[in-house]
């Protein structure tokens, strides 16, 4: 591999115009196809196999009024006075206008008053489904009973549910990441061509995906997870690449060599690296969760061409920009003379190397017991799909559900659907009674409403209330309990949904699926680098320090966005449960970047072992000439995934803060304190491998060993200056 990349490099960095022009060309078409085949992204979650998707796929067939979108509006009566029907008559009406509403219904005709008459809740039956109701119909709906004087009105439901978009936030990441480029390297030249690198790969993996949204079902979270990676790895790659060709050419080397060289070698952990991102991205799909799977695809795709700009565009741009990427001091520097000095950064390296050399044993159980204290917390966690209680406070949803549990109670906003659907009439009208006076009967319970019945009475709607709210953990316990009453009932199909059993479902699929997914990766990050680094040993290591690092993310992750810890600090109004695809996600994000670190650190100890160093040595030597390199690539990522923390969307927060501080504890914890710990300890024992898994394996040559072999490093050139 490192001989392909090497001359891959070198063709790059000769033909750099022509690059050059390619790249802008598939810029230029992908931006074309994101222009002209650009569709909407959507909310749904769609479960196959689960009871609550049975039960929509059964409504859509069989009773397709019920099953577009539903609005809540929410009335309150001044304190110490009660509504009337000619009150709220205005509302309902009003709202009964709104373009694409089937039906307002008034609520003294439902009962949907208040024990004490101050509130009511009119609920709103849109023809179309969520993701087809458009900016008007939604602004028509919310100013609906807004001109009603002497009555609160609020207004909630799905249809006003936002949906994240990508804005001003982000670029506070970029900002980070710029300036610790320019302390890293030095150079603005190499800064900069650093991060337009990374943009490059960015923009093109957003454009194409942009461009398949129209044929793809494109979950609204997904081009912000596939920026969020995207514009973290692609600076990372460029970085771990640019730095390998500053230090060649700092030694003397010419730049076509230089950047052959680096891309070779550098080059060849970064190909390792960002293929284990994307292995883990795209076996996401193993929990069997399509929007998951989506994203996981989405954003495993702007990982690739992270990967695929670092290898063709970067030796191009590092051709375009020669010597400049070098400081100022180091560009005139007579190449003849003696290899430049080792920089303070790196130095730093060195003498850190050391000191965990020699503090190996504190720092491995200081290390080990402080994560496993902050893992502590998982053991309470607690999964659900977000709620309007989480959004917010002043949101519209979290002012109607504010509302609705001041003069409901919270079991209001977590209403349950029990599809009847029979094969005759007479059939799901006695179904309806027996399921009515089970469901009544079930502890958690509150009420049950009047049938819904579709034109023909073979399918009928009961509306649940449950005494608990949407992401209680006792109404997981009435959806259970109300499944089990009902699945005995003679003449009809039962089944339960509503966004409450929807999210119940989500949840205990991709906990079933948690599991299956962690031993996927943990054997995955096992074989992938065995096979890098042809060792048994160093394998395990890795595997054992990304748990750790999973469970102290997760500690501190539930602290504070579940317990409310702090959450002040974040900007978190309510806390609540994770989103229930939190965990699955962060473990398939985090276990590539984690490998990516692991690459970047151990590929280097590898290679000085090969090469003849001896192997504690070799410990100290590759954490010295890489410790700037992970050090910056982890403040940079940490930028980048923090700046989504400040947008309001508490998924969004959540998904920002668990990966910035997951790769802060990887990158500083385990990698750069407790992996070189190990090795320390393991000794020459580190790269012990069985002869007979040796000759099965291939040879990846990650290190570089065949290309110095078969293609010596020329003597040092003088024209480094005129590069």
């Amino acid at each position: 591999m490192a001989i392909l990349l090497y001359r891959l490099g070198r063709l790059s960095f000769r033909r750099r115009g022509r690059v050059l022009a390619l790249w802008l060309l598939l810029l230029a078409l992908l931006g074309g196809g994101a222009a002209a085949f650009m569709g909407p992204t959507t909310s749904k979650f769609s479960i196959p196999g689960t009871e609550s998707q049975k039960a929509l796929d059964s409504l859509s067939r069989e009773f397709p009024q019920a099953g577009g979108a539903t609005g809540t509006i929410v009335v309150a009566a001044p304190e110490g006075t009660k509504l009337t029907p000619s009150a709220v008559a205005p509302v309902t009406e009003e709202a009964g206008k709104v373009p694409g509403v089937l039906a307002a219904v008034d609520p003294f005709a439902s009962k949907a008053v208040s024990q004490d008459g101050r509130y009511a809740l009119i609920q709103v039956q849109f023809a179309s489904v969520t993701d087809d109701i458009t900016d008007a119909q939604r602004e028509a709906f919310r100013e609906a009973g807004s001109s009603v004087a002497d009555l609160r009105v609020e207004h909630g439901g799905e249809i006003m549910r936002g949906v994240p978009e990508i804005g001003s936030t982000e670029a506070i990441g970029v900002a980070v990441a710029a300036l610790v480029l320019v302390l890293t390297f030095g150079s603005l030249v190499a800064a900069g061509m650093t991060l337009l690198n990374a943009l490059v790969g960015v923009a093109a993996g957003m454009a194409g995906l942009f461009a398949l949204s129209s044929t793809v079902e494109l979950t609204s979270t997904a081009p912000i997870l596939a920026l969020m990676l995207g514009l973290a790895v692609g600076i990372d790659y460029a970085l771990f690449i640019t730095s390998r060709y500053r230090q060649y050419l700092a030694e003397g080397m010419e730049g076509e060599e230089a950047a052959g060289r680096a891309t070779g070698t550098a080059g060849s952990a970064v190909v390792f690296a960002g293929a284990t991102v994307v292995i883990a991205l795209a076996g996401l799909a193993v929990a069997g969760v399509p929007f998951l799977t989506v994203m996981g695809l989405a954003a495993a795709a702007t990982v690739a061409l992270a990967v695929l700009v670092s290898l063709t565009l970067l030796p191009a741009a590092l051709g375009f920009a020669g010597a400049r990427v070098l400081p100022r001091k180091l560009r005139t520097r007579d190449p003849a003379a003696a290899p430049a000095p080792v920089e303070a950064g790196t130095a730093f390296g060195f003498r850190w190397g050391r000191i965990v050399a020699s503090l190996r044993v504190p720092v491995l159980v200081l290390g080990v017991v402080g994560l496993g204290a902050l893992a502590l917390p998982v053991q309470d966690m607690r999964l659900s799909l977000p709620d309007a209680s989480t959004e917010a406070v002043g949101s519209p949803n979290r002012e109607a559900y504010d509302l609705t549990t001041e003069g409901f109670g919270e079991g209001f906003n977590g209403r349950l659907i029990a599809v009847v659907s029979g094969d005759s009439a007479q059939a799901t009208g006695a179904a309806v009674k027996e399921a009515a006076a089970l469901i009544t009967d079930t502890d958690g319970v509150l009420a049950v409403a009047a049938p819904q019945m579709n034109e023909n009475g073979t399918t009928a709607l009961l509306a649940v209330i449950p005494e608990t709210g949407p992401t209680d953990a006792a109404t997981e316990d009435t959806v259970h309990a109300v499944r089990d009453r009902v699945e005995d009932v003679k003449g009809a199909a039962i089944a339960l949904t509503g966004a409450t059993a929807i999210g119940i479902d989500v949840s205990e699929k991709l906990a079933a699926a948690l599991p299956v997914y962690l031993l996927l990766v943990v054997g995955l990050s096992i074989l992938l680098l065995m096979l890098v680094f042809r060792s048994i040993l160093v394998p395990v290591k890795a595997a054992l320090g990304f748990l750790l690092t999973i469970g102290a993310t997760f500690g501190i992750t539930v602290a504070i966005f579940q317990e409310g810890h702090l959450a002040e600090l974040v900007g978190l109004d309510t806390p609540g449960p994770l989103v229930s695809f939190l965990p699955i996600l962060l473990i398939g994000i985090l276990f590539g970047l984690a490998m990516d670190y692991e690459v970047f650190l151990v590929s280097r100890m590898r290679e000085d072992f090969v090469h003849g160093a001896d192997a504690r040595e070799a410990v100290v030597s590759g954490v010295g000439h890489n410790a700037r390199v992970v050090t910056a690539a982890a403040v940079i990522m940490t930028a980048v995934f923090g700046g989504f923390i400040f947008m309001h969307d508490p998924v969004i927060k959540s998904m920002g803060f668990a990966l910035a501080i997951g790769v802060l504890i990887d990158a500083f914890v385990v990698r750069m304190a407790l992996v070189p710990a190990v090795m320390h300890l393991m000794g020459r024992a580190a790269w012990w491998l069985p002869r007979a898994v040796d000759r099965v394996l291939p040879d990846l040559d990650i290190e570089g060993e065949q290309l110095q072999r078969r293609i010596p490093v020329p003597q040092q050139e003088s024209e480094l200056v005129k590069t």
